[in-house]
């Protein structure tokens, strides 16, 4: 599947924020550069590296693309000379967190349905593109990760990515089942983040 020049440039901004938040971990862990820097990179292209080992697209996208790398890495650099700076816009850097999980949501369900793995399988595979990385960043930094506790992060890929894959199925166009599931995957996010809403915990 063929995604718009706007979805490609999109999933840049995507991952530029998730370097930087990996990034922003790394530095309130008080790591060196290079702790930094790899934290940065992981929670970027984590997911969708180990989505495509696990489909067969033999080498991840990271090594068929290098700007995804080079951003990634860029960020991370920048994040570790002004992240008092980055800090103090960390409101607008959730933002973009919340389109990026959209938008590798979207991106990981369409690969799934590329390779004829079924609907929960795809959505799975948007769910792992979106959320892997920070799991695996928080797992470095000895944290419980983000998607495992009350925050509504994982169930708002789990509802976009059913709604593409639907929608893929129902004959609605490429072009508006990406826009509105990347949407739906956005709003849920920011109003989560904005509300402060959360799933039930135990009482």
């Amino acid at each position: 599947m063929t995604f718009p020049k706007i979805i490609y440039l999109f999933d840049l901004v995507g991952t530029a924020a998730f370097a930087a938040s990996g990034a922003i971990a790394g530095v309130r862990k008080k790591m060196d550069i290079y702790g930094i820097i790899f934290l940065g990179v992981v929670t970027a292209v984590g997911g969708g590296t180990l989505r495509d080992i696990i489909v067969g697209r033999i080498p991840p996208f990271i090594f068929k693309d290098y700007n995804y790398l080079i951003i990634s890495i860029a960020v991370s650099v920048l994040t570790f000379y002004f992240h008092h700076i980055i800090e103090r816009r960390f409101k607008f850097l959730l933002i973009m967190d919340a389109l990026g999980l959209g938008i590798f949501t979207v991106i990981g369900t369409s690969i799934g349905l590329e390779y004829n793995i079924g609907i929960v399988g795809s959505v799975f595979l948007g769910v792992m593109t979106g959320t892997f990385g920070g799991m695996i960043r928080d797992v470095l930094q000895h944290e419980i990760p983000l998607v495992l506790q009350k925050e509504i992060y994982a169930s708002a890929c789990l509802v976009g990515g059913f709604f593409f894959v639907i929608a893929m199925r129902m004959g609605v166009s490429e072009g508006i089942s990406v826009f509105v599931s990347v949407m739906i995957v956005f709003s849920i996010r920011l109003l989560a983040i904005l509300k402060n809403w959360n799933l039930p915990r135990p009482k």
